[in-house]
């Protein structure tokens, strides 16, 4: 079968404020050094999907920026622009029609944009063995990563041990998905060996993701296909605009993963890292003697195991300790590290005091 992939790129990245705005979302920000991070994306998944199967579904204010930054190799018809967010479950389907649309059938692998991996090579292994399970069983599957201490920012996927066998012992049945635990609860967890973290990385046939819209979310499986005859016309934005205020905003996770019961977990160990927010920066960039992760001109006495992110101007620090801060031409942040969740709620008070420059 056809292999198909599709990168979630419409996401605001709130908590990685002020660096990453509006205009230019985490996914376009150069964390690492080498290239933005859904270009770093696309290069990864070239490995094992070729550049022209492979879709972008973003938003429709990002589309000046993207189409700018964006790996010259991906079609721009490849480009999937939603007219508003209404989260990953109906971005996942309008990007399941159109591929079906032109190609039928294939199996389909969805990916975040913003994730960093160290190891593309591991990851490439993974994908390739999601594959293969996709094309033999009628499975939803989706990518588990083996913990490695007891995170609280990452959802868990409890699997069945005695399972493996179905899958080449490659693979588990889910028995569960579990929200963000407490920090008791997630130790024991790990404990057990039954959880591994919540990824978001899924492949399915376009045809099984599509029957299970039809199962488990038919109010949006229906709006869809009132439209499918205009998908690859010059009027499909127009009937996208017009049915897209109406949709749910539900995650594929809520809506369909947790519902089905045909879903299975391949465990992965490539170094992943979803950098949700300045306090991940450590999975990119070790920490110097001090346990400080620098990326700006600092000088600092006494200053111990904080994250310190800068633009042009000198950043002096003198007897803190878990401490971010961040600089860019018109912001600064001052934030606690185990308040970096946090971050995000910044953004809404700025959006609630009208301060639309600084988003």
């Amino acid at each position: 079968m056809q292999r198909f992939a599709v990168v979630m790129a419409g996401g605001g990245g709130t908590r990685f404020w002020p660096l990453s705005r509006s205009s230019s979302p985490k996914q376009f920000l150069n964390l690492s050094g080498n290239d933005i991070l859904i270009n770093e994306t696309i290069d990864r998944i070239s490995k094992v999907i070729p550049k022209k199967n492979i879709f972008i579904v973003t938003n429709i204010n990002q589309k000046e920026m993207i189409e700018k930054v964006l790996d010259e190799e991906i079609d721009r018809k490849n480009i999937i622009y939603e007219p508003i967010g209404r989260n990953t479950a109906a971005c996942i389907l309008y990007a399941a029609l159109k591929i079906k649309k032109i190609h039928e059938n294939g199996i389909m692998c969805v990916f975040p944009s913003d994730h960093y991996i160290k190891d593309n090579d591991g990851f490439a292994e993974v994908i390739n063995t999601c594959i293969e399970i996709a094309e033999k069983h009628d499975k939803l599957i989706t990518i588990g990563i083996n913990p490695t201490f007891p995170s609280t920012g990452y959802g868990y996927i409890k699997f069945d041990r005695d399972s493996s066998d179905k899958y080449e012992k490659k693979a588990y049945e889910v028995l569960e998905f579990v929200e963000k635990p407490s920090f008791d609860r997630a130790k024991a967890y790990i404990k057990s060996g039954n959880y591994l973290w919540n990824s978001g990385m899924f492949v399915w046939k376009i045809d099984t993701i599509i029957q299970n819209f039809n199962r488990f979310l038919p109010r949006i499986y229906n709006r869809f296909y009132s439209i499918y005859e205009y998908l690859w016309t010059d009027q499909e934005f127009e009937k996208i605009g017009e049915i897209y205020p109406s949709l749910q905003d539900i995650s594929i996770d809520y809506g369909i993963m947790e519902r089905a019961d045909e879903v299975v977990v391949v465990p992965g160990d490539f170094g992943w890292n979803d950098v949700g927010s300045w306090d991940s920066l450590g999975a990119i960039f070790p920490p110097d003697d001090d346990g400080n992760i620098v990326k700006a001109l600092h000088v600092g006495i006494d200053t111990r195991d904080c994250i310190i992110y800068g633009n042009n101007r000198l950043i002096a620090t003198i007897n803190v300790s878990d401490v971010i801060i961040a600089e860019t031409e018109d912001a600064v942040l001052v934030c606690s590290k185990n308040r970096a969740q946090d971050v995000k709620k910044i953004v809404e008070i700025l959006k609630e005091r009208k301060l639309d420059k600084f988003i």
